[in-house]
């Protein structure tokens, strides 16, 4: 698939918060698109709260599958 906008660099922090949670396999099965998505979406945050929040819903959604931004999304459906 071919995005329409840079592909996001991860930075180390939210490398280390996947590696940190066991997510990071999880993280690189999803498609480029929400790779990027997450990453852009968590580095326009304002503030160090809204940039937390952001991370954590990550990661719980990353952890759970088959929710991505918030919205069911079966192609990001893990085996448990």
């Amino acid at each position: 698939m071919m995005l329409k906008r840079p592909r996001a660099t991860m930075p180390a922090g939210i490398r280390r918060e996947l590696d940190a949670a066991g997510l990071t396999e999880a993280f690189k099965q999803r498609p480029p698109h929400q790779h990027n998505d997450y990453l852009h979406w968590i580095e326009r945050s304002v503030r160090a709260a809204t940039k937390r929040k952001r991370i954590d819903q990550m990661l719980e959604e990353l952890k759970a599958g088959g929710v991505y931004m918030g919205m069911a999304h079966r192609p990001s459906n893990r085996a448990r």
